[in-house]
């Protein structure tokens, strides 16, 4: 059964099948992270600033550097970039398991933070551009939904076994794991070698991410989606993750809500296991349809529902999340020529990212003016018409699988 599982699909590709359990080992020590970090920065003096402060420094970073790692994936060879990323990344998260671990003043993790924002800067881009170069197209969205699957079992498993490092063994032996989890997937990364099919003859790097501009900006079937997820993911980041946990403070508790999480994470895995075999003629429409059911959860924490509703809608949004970003992550591996593809993920990433820290700082001063609830439920209905409103778009409304691909043949090389 197990050679079965490894043999058919986007796995038979060897260079994806160690990519794909790379990515298992990293999403798995990345999800352990978060909950280690907080539980120690929070036991330092100012704990919940300093925490912001890392938090925000890490973001800022990466949303600062994306375009110039989009440019870099494009130019050189992804997996000798996402090789030295992984090894960067390990090293600066052992710094902070130190720092934590030696009871260093905590403030010595906001430069680790930052860096490690530019390195994911660096490796997003080739992490979602190097896929196409390792499977064919037809095993595209088998590929994604495997890596969504990945993500949405290290979404559950990885932050309950951080809770129960931090709580035998301190939070900087969970860190410490997410370290080695890094120097573990880098075995297996240095292994995966894909030559660049293609030479750049751009003059220059702001050239070159004209171009990718330029690309981004005549794809009307792709900025209407990245924009419409640059307020998704800020009606998201601040109505779900900073308003949320204040409602559960104040109704059901920490408890209720780390199940909510837990049952989100388990759409985003259901949805990977269910396309690994279903298929959509048209995939940019189901795309931002079933993105917006993410908005239901919030409307229902809003209304003040009972925790087995939020549960179902939490499910839900999480199948809706899950199939969504693997039906997105295809079409734009499919419809992007290769030579461009990492600029075009570089842009479609900062259009996501970009608004998120102003929705951070201005969440709970709205919910004061306006009341708690009235702005949670008002952002899932906000939610809902945003994630709809790219339908309104004839590219986005119409295009198949089929038309995808044609986009790309038509585009020429640099």
């Amino acid at each position: 059964m197990i050679k079965s599982f490894i043999t058919r699909g986007s796995l038979r590709y060897s260079p994806f099948r160690r990519f794909f359990f790379a990515r298992s080992i990293l999403l798995f020590g990345n999800a352990m992270t978060p909950v280690a970090l907080a539980f120690a920065v929070l036991q330092a003096p100012h704990g919940q600033r300093l925490l912001g402060d890392i938090l925000a420094g890490e973001l800022l970073a990466h949303i600062i550097m994306l375009l110039i790692g989009g440019h870099l994936a494009d130019r050189y060879r992804r997996d000798r970039i996402l090789l030295w990323t992984t090894l960067g990344f390990g090293l600066s998260q052992l710094c902070i398991a130190i720092i934590v671990l030696t009871g260093t003043n905590s403030t010595w993790i906001l430069p680790w933070a930052i860096i490690q924002g530019i390195l994911t800067a660096f490796s997003e881009p080739a992490l979602r551009g190097i896929v196409p170069e390792m499977v064919d197209t037809a095993h595209l969205q088998h590929a994604n939904a495997l890596l969504s699957t990945a993500r949405g079992f290290a979404r559950i498993v990885g932050p309950a076994a951080a809770g129960f490092l931090v709580a035998t063994w301190g939070g900087g032996w969970a860190i410490a794991v997410n370290a080695f989890s890094s120097f573990v997937a880098s075995l297996l990364i240095i292994r995966i070698h894909i030559p660049r099919a293609w030479k750049s003859t751009a003059p220059s790097i702001v050239h070159e991410m004209r171009q990718g501009w330029v690309y981004f900006r005549e794809s009307q079937w792709i900025w209407p989606i990245t924009l419409a997820w640059a307020f998704l993911n800020a009606l998201q980041m601040g109505a779900w993750q900073v308003l949320g946990p204040i409602i559960a403070q104040q109704s059901f508790r920490s408890t209720g809500w780390g199940l909510i999480l837990s049952f989100k994470a388990a759409g985003i895995l259901i949805a990977g296991l269910v396309l690994t075999r279903l298929r959509f003629s048209h995939p940019l429409r189901t795309t931002m349809l079933t993105a917006a059911v993410g908005g239901v959860p919030m409307i229902i924490l809003g209304l003040e529902q009972s925790v087995p509703s939020l549960l179902t809608a939490a499910m839900v949004a999480g199948l809706g999340l899950g199939i969504s970003t693997t039906l997105w992550d295809s079409a734009l591996q499919q419809g992007v020529p290769r030579d461009k593809i990492s600029r075009i993920m570089a842009f479609d990433d900062m259009g996501a990212f970009v608004f998120i820290p102003l929705a951070e700082i201005i969440s709970v001063p709205i919910a004061h003016t306006f009341g708690l609830y009235t702005v949670e439920r008002t952002a899932g209905f906000l939610f809902l018409i945003t994630a709809l409103a790219p339908i309104t778009c004839h590219g986005v409304r119409t295009m198949t699988t089929h038309d995808i691909e044609a986009w790309a043949l038509k585009q020429p090389l640099s």
